[in-house]
């Protein structure tokens, strides 16, 4: 019996997380729950899973009543107390945001798996998160599809015999529409995902391509590789989620219907395989045709921006998820429109100094400054559109 605690267990990985675990019960037990504010879907979880613990990460939201078996704690302390607790096997992070970082070294530290489909803590802490997988002896699996597809294209399969790898992108609902075009886009047209069913953050990330540049920082870390051996193309089908092209010039790929579960059930019972008979069978017929496309820079530059983050290093990747995150949620409310997004996360890389990134501490302070620069941005650029309406 695997036993599993899910950080960000109401978001939309942590609620695929618990129907993947619900189907296998001879096979995981949920030991742990954590969410940030959402104590009433939080204590219907409860209620269904009885973990030995649910954490509200808020301190300002109300403790449900204590009962059941279940200790209900909250504040940032218990969340690291369960990302780290003894009794654990396998700790999901589904958190979003940088927040994620510190729970992800804990469980690493203590050398539990780490299922992550936390993009932000390989981004903004990559080596403090690889370091902490070997001290404590920790795993990490990625959640993240196309993550999910390289690793088990790799197979076992040393860094030294791959040539480069090739993330997917769908282009989110935008693709195929210039610069021009995106000027007049709102956000629930943004969070209109063609393919996938995820959380707002992450599907306007994808909309921008955002996501596709963390995935390459991510692939960096988590598989060795340089810069130059990670690329990307826009394929809309969703099928194909990841390649891998070897020294030898074979190329493997990983293919499947577009559904979070699959990775979910596999990074919790990686390397055995489980049989699932509710996961769609592949059709080859019904998913064709596959198509690729290459990545338009000139509409989505943030795709640009995160690459060359990746390649600065030290501060750079941190400056360039926190100006995200900030620029996003500044969209998400109508501050700033899509284009300005680049604009908000561009201009915190190039106010905010460079340095090394050798502590959690280097972490926030970077993360700090970025959010400075990029909120001064988002404020200018409000009032510049309030001006022109």
């Amino acid at each position: 019996m695997i036993r599993v605690a899910i950080l960000g267990s109401t978001g939309s990985i942590g609620r695929s997380a618990l129907e993947v675990i619900a189907r296998h019960p001879d096979r995981f037990r949920v030991v742990a729950l954590a969410a940030n504010r959402s104590a009433e879907e939080l204590g219907a979880q409860v209620q269904r899973f009885s973990p030995e613990r649910a954490v509200l990460c808020h301190d300002g939201v109300s403790l449900p009543t204590s009962g059941g078996g279940t200790a209900w704690s909250s504040g940032r302390s218990a969340l690291l107390d369960v990302a780290e607790a003894p009794d654990v096997d396998v700790v999901v992070n589904a958190l979003v945001g940088a927040v994620g970082l510190e729970p992800t070294l804990r469980a690493l530290l203590a050398g539990h798996r780490l299922a992550l489909a936390n993009k932000e803590s390989l981004v903004a802490g990559g080596r403090l998160v690889t370091d902490a997988a070997k001290r404590g002896g920790g795993e990490i699996v990625p959640i993240d599809s196309e993550h999910s597809a390289i690793l088990q294209c790799l197979a076992g399969y040393p860094a030294s015999s791959v040539q480069r790898v090739v993330l997917t992108a769908s282009g989110g609902p935008f693709r195929g529409r210039s610069r021009d075009e995106l000027w007049r886009v709102g956000p629930e047209e943004a969070l209109r995902h063609p393919t996938w069913d995820m959380g707002a953050k992450i599907t306007i990330d994808s909309s921008t391509l955002a996501n596709k540049a963390l995935e390459v920082i991510e692939a960096h870390y988590l598989y060795g590789l340089g810069y130059d051996q990670i690329d990307a193309v826009v394929h809309p089908q969703s099928v194909i989620h990841s390649f891998v092209e070897f020294v030898d010039g074979s190329v493997l790929a990983q293919l499947g219907f577009p559904t979070m579960e699959l990775p979910i059930l596999y990074a919790l019972s990686h390397p055995e395989r489980v049989v699932d008979a509710t996961l769609q069978t592949y059709d080859p017929v019904r998913a064709s045709p596959l198509t690729f496309e290459p990545i338009d820079h000139a509409a989505f530059p943030l795709f640009g921006l995160g690459a060359e983050a990746g390649r600065r290093g030290g501060r750079a990747p941190v400056v360039y998820n926190a100006g995200n995150e900030v620029a996003v949620q500044a969209f998400l409310e109508g501050r700033i429109r899509f284009p300005e997004m680049a604009d908000v996360v561009n201009e915190a890389m190039e106010q905010v100094g460079s340095g090394d990134v050798r502590s959690v501490e280097d972490v926030l302070s970077a993360d700090a400054d970025a959010r400075r620069v990029a909120a001064v941005s988002v404020q200018r650029l409000a009032a510049a559109v309030g001006a022109g309406s």
